[in-house]
């Protein structure tokens, strides 16, 4: 089978992409699979190295190269032509030039347009609801069919490894994000809720889940500035012992926070995590975390969004404002900001909105951390919400290599 793959950010990365590849490969390791990264505000510029590590065996274009490609250039090991072109993440105007370009058949996940349904071969649903949105694009009912959520597959292989040195047994694990805004302004805000907590209880376990696509520099540099005023955070610095051990820190060192790099197998153990809305949220749901979501709009201008209402704030004087009144107005708009509430139509992740502090979030976190019975009733409700979505990627990577031979 020769697949052709559009992907973008973290999330779809890890949630998406990950679980689906290891479902091909265990089905058909010859399988001769291209991923083309496509530009995205969303994305880290770490994706393709990531992907490339995990799977040596893949073709792994970063966005320049696909826009070279997507105009009708060459590269290295592009192949003359494809069975299936898959749309996993970015915009779906390149799965559909990929398409053109390589033929075979085109399919979707999770998202199609009335633009594009006509030439979609098939559309894989995540859920009933998913699949009648589908249908509302224009998908005929016959080319639709439901797999389940990915990002679940994903979560339980993540969780069953082994934890790092510095995860939190029995504690509080915070997942600040990967995307430029959240590593800026998210990891000093998260930190400063930290040394709030620890400050209240000196011997709780605390640790930083940071992603495998945010480089350390990044998050160093984040440390040192401390992010925007309106965060209210405090400047901080990261330090790594002679074992290789990374971690958070005060600028004396007093006072310092281990970083792990599987958030998931260190959740697993931790009593709470503290995070933002995003595939994460679902992930922790597959494990049956109990979660706090912060979506803090504190300056919200400086917030990543989609379309091109992201670029309002690079407008001199106007541009600011009207953009933190867009995103203010969107997420009034929504009263569930995690989907695992969206899903449940019912809180089963603790969410805060708007302006936030970090003493506020302590608060709230400590709290909860001391409630069991609140724990053990959303670790139950959520680990039940999509028990019947594992297995997902195998379904769809059998349905892909179905559709292959058929074309």
């Amino acid at each position: 089978m020769r697949l052709l793959i559009t992907c973008n950010g973290p999330g779809e990365t890890a949630g998406w992409l990950r679980p689906l590849l290891r479902a091909v490969y265990a089905d058909a390791p010859q399988a001769d699979v291209h991923v083309f990264y496509v530009p995205d505000d969303y994305a880290t510029g770490q994706e393709p190295a990531f992907v490339r590590t995990l799977f040596p065996q893949a073709h792994v274009y970063d966005p320049k190269t696909y826009l070279r490609v997507a105009f009708g250039g060459h590269t290295g090991g592009l192949p003359e032509g494809a069975e299936t072109v898959l749309y996993l993440g970015g915009d779906l105007m390149h799965a559909a030039r990929l398409h053109k370009r390589f033929g075979g058949a085109l399919a979707t996940y999770k998202f199609n347009r009335a633009r594009y349904a006509p030439q979609t071969a098939l559309s894989y649903a995540v859920d009933d609801r998913n699949a009648q949105e589908l249908a509302s694009a224009g998908v005929a009912r016959e080319r639709i069919e439901t797999v389940g959520n990915l990002a679940i597959d994903g979560a339980l292989v993540e969780a069953s490894a082994s934890p790092e040195t510095g995860t939190p047994d029995d504690g509080i694990l915070f997942m600040p994000g990967s995307r430029g805004y959240e590593v800026e302004q998210l990891i000093p805000f998260f930190f400063t809720a930290a040394l709030a907590m620890r400050r209240e209880q000196p011997t709780l376990p605390i640790a930083f889940g940071i992603s495998p696509f945010t480089q350390l520099s990044g998050v160093r540099a984040a440390m040192m500035a401390g992010g925007d005023p309106r965060v209210f955070a405090q400047r901080g610095t990261v330090v790594e012992d002679a074992a290789g051990g990374v971690y958070l820190a005060t600028i004396d060192g007093a006072t310092r926070f281990p970083v792990v790099r599987n958030a998931l197998a260190a959740a697993k153990p931790a009593r709470l995590v503290v995070t933002i809305p995003g595939t994460k949220v679902i992930e922790l749901a597959a494990i049956g975390k109990p979660v706090i979501a912060c979506s803090p709009f504190n300056a919200p201008e400086l917030v990543t969004i989609n379309g091109p209402l992201t670029y309002l704030d690079r407008i001199p004087l106007l541009g600011a404002p009207v953009k933190r009144a867009a995103v203010l107005a969107y997420a009034r708009r929504h009263r569930y900001h995690t989907q695992p509430n969206i899903d449940a139509g019912q809180m089963l992740v603790d969410e805060l909105h708007g302006t936030l502090t970090p003493g506020r979030v302590a608060r709230i976190a400590l709290d909860r951390y001391a409630d069991r019975a609140w724990l053990d009733a959303r670790a139950q409700a959520l680990g039940a919400l999509y028990r019947e979505h594992a297995g997902s990627a195998a379904r769809m990577a059998q349905s892909l290599l179905s559709l292959a031979r058929i074309r």
